[in-house]
């Protein structure tokens, strides 16, 4: 077990500092979660896991359990010392009551209860009470079991004393309100993701998740004494190193603490997470800028020192030292100060040269005492580069080409008369025949049509100069006029819906994905801005006998199940292809936007995304087919 140093100043009612009371959070949760979509939900269990990280990173807790009950009730339950039970001072109340019903009261606002601490204990624990139907909280300390209980945030028993033990800890049980969330039940996997990044974050924390809703009971125990090195090499578990080394940096500064570790594989492309104080910080922020920084000049010193690079070879970027490279930062510091409400950017200055000090050091001393692996992170970058360049005068060669012609837009592409991207949609269609039925049944007005041909590039096996190459991707990416790649820019999106409308068969499914892995590698922010879309198509035709041969349309084996049920010996046609509509049909079916289903593309976790493309489409075999093995259970509609 990794041992901390614990702080030294008592944690007891005088800590729990007030700062104002619980406002209308149940009105207005959005400003607390961000959202009361899936996502805000599990933030709720984020918020409570904090508050146990945050002891485990005063150097009490060690052991923290997620419980997830029968109907979505969360339990989570840790060995730290307690919530303080004792009267507070200025309220006059239970501090178990002020922690629960007072918006930013907490151990972290100046108390001296935690030196570091990445949530805003208190507030985490309003809120996920004033947005739970009920909640019960449980602490153990000063040798006695304390108990309370409340209703969408508001007491319904005083606390009270229900035993004695020589034990600590707290455990909170809640189960969100169906009446704040659009949904409440709970993703396995998303807690998941979430709890192992923070035991690979805390080194020696043992973190056990539980799924106890039916019949099977699944659990996951985490717990990583090699902290952040056990996270890069979880995370580049499915790529093939170029070494075999993790190199691994740390370092301190007063009370402020730097981990790296980073480690470079064969692919194209970087996956880099930050956190500070256990936040993962999505948008960087000053940390990551350091490390950038010193990683591009450490590599393109020790080149030019070494003679890897001539005296008269440009510098090597930072988009080319970090092709492959999959690291993770992580900082801890008294007094972090994030930008923006959610908590995704790190804006304290000073950790800036830090971290850009500690890694120049640590990485020059690294690659000086391994040459064999800094010659090959050196010629990584070097092809990098090279490609780099071919892609730019790929680039500027298809701008020039496109300057000459009469028409910029692809030839194929079926174009709409409206103008404004917010009214406009294009689809993506596979095959020729389905594209002029399309664009046959469209409504010109709004609707664009590209049907593809050609050959679809896997991108997860090419850098992008292969990309500019490619007679399949390139008309899609002038049709949208973003741009790719450090490129793109969303404002100049000519479709404010870009729909893939496939077969629904296998072949239709990979082709889906190759476009999925194109936007999510070159386009990313169309996913995350929500401009994506899936087509869906119906699956059969059913034509009643009789009079009345209207055509009906079902979009899964349930709904055909209970047509036939309504029109017994009705004729069937199992639809093997787009092309087997013609225009008319299709768009009854499948463009008419009062009629159609499509559903939105969205990414809730970036990293696991990036996961599900490397094993799917990256190049080794054993990782895909043992999700192929593990999921086959799921599939339905395989191909018929």
């Amino acid at each position: 077990m990794i041992e901390r140093p614990k702080v030294d100043t008592a944690y007891d009612e005088n800590q729990i500092q007030v700062l104002e009371g619980l406002e209308a959070v149940r009105k207005r949760p959005g400003m607390y979660i961000g959202t009361t979509s899936s996502r805000g939900l599990h933030h709720l269990v984020y918020e409570i896991v904090d508050n146990a990280i945050d002891e485990a990173l005063a150097g009490y807790c060690t052991h923290i359990e997620v419980d997830i009950l029968p109907g979505d009730v969360i339990r989570v339950n840790d060995n730290g010392r307690g919530i303080p039970t004792g009267i507070h001072p200025k309220m006059g109340i239970s501090t178990l009551e002020v922690v629960f019903t007072v918006l930013h009261a907490g151990g972290k606002f100046g108390g001296g209860g935690y030196k570091v601490s990445g949530g805003l204990h208190g507030v985490g624990a309003s809120v996920v009470n004033a947005l739970s139907e009920y909640l019960t909280v449980t602490v153990k300390n000063e040798g006695k079991i304390h108990e309370m209980s409340f209703e969408r945030g508001n007491k319904t028993c005083d606390m009270h004393v229900t035993g004695e033990t020589q034990e600590t800890g707290s455990c909170i049980t809640f189960k969100p309100d169906s009446e704040i969330f659009d949904e409440t039940v709970f993703d396995y996997d998303i807690l998941l993701t979430r709890l192992r990044e923070q035991a690979f974050l805390n080194a020696g924390l043992k973190i056990t998740l539980t799924d106890r809703r039916g019949d099977e009971t699944k659990q996951a125990v985490m717990v990583y004494d090699g902290g952040v090195r056990s996270f890069v090499e979880h995370l580049n578990r499915n790529k093939t190193p170029l070494f075999d080394d993790v190199i691994y940096i740390w370092g301190k500064k007063g009370d402020s603490i730097a981990e790296i570790a980073m480690q470079y594989n064969d692919g194209y492309n970087e996956t880099i997470m930050s956190f500070a104080n256990n936040i993962n910080t999505t948008e960087g922020g000053m940390h990551e800028t350091g490390f950038k920084t010193a990683l591009t000049r450490a590599i393109n010193d020790y080149a030019h020192k070494f003679k890897l690079l001539k005296e008269d070879d440009r510098n090597l970027s930072g988009e080319d030292v970090r092709e492959g490279l999959c690291a993770v930062i992580s900082v801890k510091l008294t007094e972090a100060q994030f930008e923006g409400q959610t908590k995704t950017k790190l804006g304290n200055a000073f950790i800036r040269g830090m971290v850009d000090s500690l890694m120049y050091d640590g990485l020059s001393a690294y690659l000086e005492e391994n040459p064999a692996s800094a010659k090959l992170i050196v010629e990584k970058a070097t092809t990098a580069q090279r490609a780099r360049e071919a892609a730019k005068k790929a680039r500027e060669a298809t701008r020039r080409k496109t300057a000459l012609e009469s028409a910029s837009l692809p030839g194929k592409l079926a174009d709409c008369q409206e103008r404004d991207p917010a009214l406009t949609e294009i689809y993506i269609v596979e095959g020729d025949s389905a594209g002029g039925s399309a664009k046959n049944g469209r409504d010109r007005r709004f609707q664009a049509i590209l049907p593809l041909w050609g050959k679809m590039l896997n991108v997860e096996k090419a850098r992008l100069d292969k990309v500019y190459s490619n007679e399949k991707l390139m008309p899609m990416v002038t049709a949208f006029g973003a741009g790719i790649g450090d490129e793109f820019d969303i404002s100049k999106l000519r479709y404010g819906k870009i729909i893939l409308m496939a077969d629904a068969d296998v072949d239709g499914s990979h082709i889906r994905t190759l476009l999925l892995t194109f936007f999510f590698r070159y386009m990313r922010p169309l996913i995350e801005e929500g401009h994506v879309y899936i087509a869906q198509p119906p699956l059969y035709k059913i034509v009643p006998r009789g009079k009345n041969r209207t055509e009906l349309y079902a979009y899964t084996d349930e709904e055909q199940a209970e047509m036939l049920k309504t029109y017994p010996g009705a004729e069937i046609q199992r639809y093997k292809g787009l092309g087997e509509m013609n225009p008319q049909q299709l768009w009854e079916t499948t463009m008419d936007p009062e009629r159609r289903i499509i559903k939105k593309v969205e990414m809730k976790d970036a990293s696991l995304a990036d996961e599900i493309f490397t094993v799917l489409m990256g190049e080794k075999v054993e990782p895909r087919r043992d999700f192929i093995e593990q999921n086959a259970r799921y599939v339905v509609n395989l191909d018929v």
